[in-house]
Formats: structure tokens, C-alpha cells, sequence
């Protein structure tokens, strides 16, 4: 059984979302302020505090509320406001298998029974009680400063939260269930991104320990699997025997301290002394003193606090999941799902483990059930919330979520990379994405712009450049989450799709390439030129940016795009123009259009054709050495951006 999908509507940011959960882990990835965190905080307000506030409702639902306000003022039919009225829901759709195990779990959410149907849908309202339309807004006035802070009180009163299961083929069609049939078929649990393991070393803090006195306390119940059960009265029968060993002299020097009533000579206490018993609870025993120790060597062993935050961080999780999956053993009846959300596991990790962790998590569910679960499938399904680059590009693409915002809204789309890209045509795409991703830092999901360039000169100079536009133009890229991803221009239309899927407002930095066709004894050739006598360009980024033009792109009709025709969607593509408005000197390159923005700097002279031959040649000279080319100018100052690059971030800083 998997909860194949689930749809929010209402809570904070998640103002009408739908999210497909893969049946083994899925990955939420996003800009900080994307909504990651409401996903996790929903599920846990439904299924474990309970608890919602008028601050929880989205803000497009605030503002209904007001409407709404003012509808009921002026008459309007109090059913038609409960149906506008706002709720916070979140809907669950169930797969189960048509097996004996399933079915007794699924049975009582089955609305109507059809053999052919294998999935049912729970809905869990936060919701106004019948009959309460008048009480909610009698005394409310939108035009009140106090407006929220009344309707936040009358919220508290007349919310609640209600649970229906709807038949799958007629949604309109409930039922009602209660909120601890819900408990038996699906168990929510949570590591949060604030796990308590600060590093201290004079206070130490047995977060582990704790962790396994809840795994000990899970051993002592009935329902708990026999083998944990056996261990369990091992141990108490260990501590029984301790106690009756000591329990005489220890009663006896115990009662040593205490003095008998009878030296009080107070009338009534006809029991002259008093005894003392000292007994041993093994829970008391495991709460108070279990301890993680690290062992260092034969005659030492290292508090859980010596060990290092990243190693903690990683242990904790993997004990963590470890109780979790002997809490769903020790349920007297089996959940069908298991849900757990784990925020932000990279946290202390160096890179590496944050790569092995997200390879390693779905073989857990595989281990556990093989080895501790009588070979029983572990129906967990691991919900991943994270800000690590390493943990999003190691990921496969099936089970990304992507999280962002567009401009200043006030709401959260959730894009699913695996059904934009799965079609055919995006096949190369995809498998070239996937292994850039794999193979280099690339932090695209989170950024909050990207500039994608040619080679390490533009990568060296580019802040530089950025920091120039700032003082020139008064923007604020230097402060922004820029992404920078280094792709030449034989590969980076296969970004453009991805770019588009993320709305990533991207600039895409790239060369002319001019080349000149030549025909010689019936063969045709391209050797790169300087821009004025070139016939194409041989940049494929170029050519697929324009219509996807096959073979070499046409020069001059590239060299007419106009700002608008180089701009599609959230994307803009840069190359190499006049650094002087209808004049022929053009670079060809990025190196070309540095020295010609640049030209006394370089003590070169001209005009026309010549000065763009002499720049042509100059940047030629640095085929070998860009990089110190781009280095040497980084420690300069007095250079000049070129204008094709400058009008680029202009366009990029809005």
C-alpha cells in the first residue's frame, strides 16, 4: 500500500498543490521560501498536534475570508458562502493491493466496493462546524484594524478538523471516518532539520541514547515483534535479579537515615517507624543513564558529544529511521503506510556522505525488511526536504519535486521533472542533464538566477562584472543566489528545455563562432574568421536558440536578432556585438570582445575591418592561456565590460 499522491490546498504557501510520491523516496528541492517546509508541516498539524491558526490559512484565503465578510453582511444565502467558505485540506490518494492484508486495513475507507477500482481518497478538512456560519461572522468588520486578530479567535472556536473517504469514481459520493482509523492506516513520522546535536563539550547531550530508551520501551509491549520481546526479558530479568541481590543490604542502610515518628511524641501516629524499599525500573534505568559512548581504543571510550557533528547528524538519522521502523513493528495492528519526512539530512555532512546518504536510504527499507522483518515488506515511503546540491544532483530525476514561486506571489507551484521531460524528443536532453548534474556542482534548483558561460575566462571575471553593474545601474545581483553553470556552446541548448521547466530567469553567455564557407576542389569547409568576413556561425547553442536551424546558423541573420527575439520565456541569449552601434568591429569571441571594449588598454589602433583584424589576431594569441588572461585582468582596474555582456546583466538585474 503507497500514498500514490497527495493534493493541498490553503496552508501557507500551498495554495492548490498536487504532489506524486514515489513509492520509495521523493525529493523536494526549491529556493528557500518555496513552500519545502509547509509540505512536512501539514501532515504534521493533520496527523500529530492538531493544531492549526488563522496563520496557517494562505493569504489568497485571508482575503476571502474579508469577501466573504461582506457577502454575508449584505445578505448573501449562507450556503453558498460555506461553499467559498476557507478550509485547509489535505487529500490523500491511496493504492493498495487487492490482497487479504490490504483490504482489512482499506475496508472501512472503501466508499463503494468495485473490484476494479484499487485506490481510495481521504480528505482531512481544518474546516468550519456545521451550522456556524452566523457565529463565525456576526461582530466581524473588515474595515477594522483588529479585523484578523478577531476572526483568528473565532477560527480557534469554530474549526475543526474532519476526515470523509470519497469514492474514487464520484467524489461527491462520502463517507465519514475518525481520526484514529485514519492513525491505524497510515503512520506520519518526522526527522526534523533541528535535531538537537549542537556541538558541545561541556554539557553533553545523549541525543542517541534517547533514542534507543524509545527502542527499549518499544520492546516491552505486547504487540512488539518476538525477538524484541525476548531481548526485553532478558534485560528485566537481568534487573530483577540485580534487585533482590542488593535489595536487603541496600533496605538496610537506607533505613539507617531515618528517624522513627516516635521521637516526635505526636498523638495519633500509632506506627512508631518506617521502612524503605528500593526497587529497579528498567525504563527508569535506560531513560536516565544509556549513554552513546564512542570507543576510542581498549581503555577509553568518547562521550556522544566528542564525536564530530556530521557523523552525529548521519547516526542520529539512521538510529532514528531504526525506531521509527520498530515503532510500526510494535502496532497491534500493522499501518498500511509509512510516511517519513526527513528535513534537511545534510546537514554537517561533507558532500561525499551527503551523496551516500540519498544512494543509501531506499536500500534501508530493503535491509530492515529482509533482516528484521521476517523478509515482510516495510511499506515506508521517505520524503526528502533538502537545500544540498550534492543530495539533488545524485538523486535520480523520478523523484524530484520541485518547489519555487514566480515573482512576488504568494503561493507555491510544484513541478515534477519526470512528467515534463518524458517524452521522446527530451530523451538527450534529460540524459545529458542528468549526468552534468552528477558530474559538477550545479546549483540551479536553488538559485535564484543563473548565467550559464562559455569557459573559466568569463567564470573569473563574471563576479566582477556583476559587482561593475551593481555600482553602474544601482541593482542588487552581487546579493543574490546566482548560479553560475560553466557549459560551452556545443551543449548548452540541451539546457534550454530545463531552464524553462525551472522559470529560472537566465542568461545564456556565449560566442559568435563566426566561420567563413569555403568551397576548394569540391569540398566545403568552415574555418573560424574574424565576425565581418564570416558567412555562419558554427555555435549550435545559437543555432537551436533561433527556430532550431539545422547545420551551420546563417551570420547575418543571427547578427539581426533584435533584444526581444533573443529573449524566450525566463531566458535571454547573449553573444558577441558592436561594442559601437552600427559600426563594423564585432568580436568573434569572448577574449575578441574584451580587447575591442578595451583596445588602448592593449595599445591597439584602427578602424573598421583593420582594427577588428588586429583584435581577431591579438585574441588568437591567448588560445593557450585564457585563464591567466582572465586572471591578470581580475587584478586590473579600468577595464571596460563588453556591451554584449553589460546589456546581458542589465537585462538579467530586472
Amino acid at each position: 500500500m503507497k500514498i500514490e499522491k497527495v493534493h493541498i490546498n490553503n496552508f501557507r504557501l500551498l495554495r492548490a498543490v498536487d504532489i506524486s510520491f514515489e513509492d520509495l523516496s521523493t525529493v523536494i528541492v526549491g529556493r528557500n521560501n518555496s513552500g519545502k517546509t509547509s509540505l512536512t508541516e501539514v501532515f504534521r498539524r493533520f496527523f500529530a498536534s492538531r493544531n492549526f491558526n488563522l496563520e496557517d490559512f494562505s493569504f489568497e484565503a485571508i482575503q476571502e475570508f474579508k469577501q466573504l465578510c461582506i457577502d454575508f453582511s449584505n445578505g448573501e444565502d449562507e450556503l453558498i458562502i460555506r461553499n467559498k467558505l476557507p478550509k485547509i485540506e489535505l487529500r490523500l490518494d491511496v493504492k493498495y493491493d487487492n490482497c487479504s492484508e490490504d483490504f482489512s486495513l482499506i475496508n472501512d475507507f472503501i466508499v463503494e466496493l468495485d473490484p476494479e477500482v484499487s485506490n481510495v481518497i481521504i480528505n482531512i478538512c481544518y474546516q468550519l462546524k456545521d451550522g456556524h456560519i452566523a457565529p463565525l461572522f456576526i461582530g466581524l468588520d473588515v474595515d477594522r484594524d483588529d479585523f484578523c486578530l478577531v476572526l483568528k479567535e473565532k477560527v480557534a472556536k469554530l474549526y475543526h478538523i474532519q476526515i470523509t473517504a470519497s469514492d474514487p469514481a464520484d467524489t461527491e459520493n462520502t463517507k465519514d471516518i475518525d481520526h484514529k482509523s485514519l492513525l491505524k492506516l497510515i503512520k506520519i513520522d518526522f526527522i526534523n532539520a533541528q535535531r538537537g546535536l549542537d556541538d558541545v563539550t561541556t554539557k553533553e547531550k545523549d541525543i542517541l541514547g534517547a533514542i534507543l530508551s524509545n527502542i527499549f520501551r518499544l520492546s516491552s509491549l505486547e504487540s512488539a515483534p518476538a525477538e524484541m520481546r525476548a531481548r526485553y526479558e532478558e534485560l528485566d530479568t537481568t534487573i530483577k535479579s540485580i534487585q533482590n541481590d542488593v535489595n536487603q543490604e541496600l533496605t538496610e542502610r537506607i533505613n539507617s537515615f531515618l528517624p522513627t515518628l516516635s521521637i516526635f511524641g505526636y498523638p495519633g501516629l500509632y506506627e512508631p517507624n518506617l521502612s524503605t524499599l528500593t526497587t529497579f525500573n528498567a525504563q527508569s534505568i535506560l531513560d536516565s543513564n544509556t549513554k552513546v559512548r564512542y570507543i576510542h581504543n581498549d581503555l577509553i571510550s568518547l562521550p556522544e558529544s566528542y564525536n564530530g557533528l556530521g557523523s552525529r547528524n548521519l547516526i542520529y538519522i539512521l538510529f532514528q529511521l531504526y525506531s521509527y521502523f520498530r515503532e510500526y513493528q510494535s502496532q497491534d495492528i500493522l499501518p498500511g503506510c509509512h510516511i517519513v519526512f526527513i528535513e534537511e539530512p545534510e546537514a554537517h555532512l561533507h558532500p561525499q556522505m551527503q551523496e551516500v546518504f540519498i544512494d543509501q536510504i531506499n536500500s534501508l527499507i530493503t535491509k530492515f525488511s529482509s533482516d528484521l522483518n521476517n523478509g515482510l515488506q516495510w511499506p515506508a515511503q521517505f520524503i526528502v526536504t533538502t537545500h544540498s546540491t550534492h543530495i539533488a544532483n545524485k538523486t535520480s530525476f523520478n523523484t524530484i519535486r520541485y518547489f519555487f514561486k514566480r515573482g512576488n506571489s504568494h503561493f507555491t507551484i510544484v513541478k515534477d521533472f519526470n512528467t515534463e521531460f518524458n517524452i521522446s524528443e527530451h530523451q538527450k536532453d534529460r540524459e545529458f542533464i542528468y549526468k552534468y548534474l552528477t558530474l559538477t556542482k550545479c546549483d540551479l534548483f536553488f538559485a535564484d538566477k543563473a548565467v550559464m558561460i562559455e569557459g573559466a575566462t568569463e567564470r573569473i571575471l563574471m563576479p566582477l562584472f556583476i559587482k561593475k553593474i551593481d555600482e553602474d545601474i544601482k541593482s542588487n545581483l552581487s546579493s543574490q543566489y546566482i548560479s553560475y553553470v560553466e557549459i560551452g556552446g556545443a551543449y548548452a541548448h540541451h539546457f534550454y528545455k530545463f531552464l524553462d521547466f525551472l522559470e529560472l530567469r537566465t542568461l545564456v553567455i556565449t560566442d559568435l563562432d563566426s566561420v567563413k564557407r569555403t568551397t576548394k576542389n569540391k569540398r566545403t569547409t568552415y574555418p573560424a574568421c574574424q565576425t565581418s568576413v564570416g558567412s555562419h556561425s558554427s555555435n549550435s547553442g545559437i543555432r537551436n536558440w533561433f527556430e532550431n536551424e539545422q547545420g551551420y546558423a546563417d551570420l547575418s541573420s543571427i547578427r539581426s536578432k533584435t533584444d526581444e527575439q533573443k529573449c524566450i520565456n525566463h531566458r535571454r541569449i547573449a553573444y558577441q556585438i558592436p561594442e559601437i552601434p552600427n559600426t563594423i568591429p564585432c568580436g568573434r569571441s569572448f577574449e575578441d570582445a574584451f580587447i575591442l571594449a578595451n583596445k588602448s588598454l592593449f595599445s591597439i589602433t584602427g578602424r573598421g575591418k583593420a582594427l577588428e583584424k588586429r583584435v581577431f589576431d591579438k585574441a588568437q594569441e591567448l588560445n593557450d592561456c585564457k585563464a591567466d588572461f582572465a586572471i591578470e585582468w581580475a587584478l586590473k582596474t579600468g577595464w571596460s565590460i563588453p556591451r554584449y555582456i553589460k546589456e546581458g546583466l542589465v537585462w538579467l538585474s530586472k
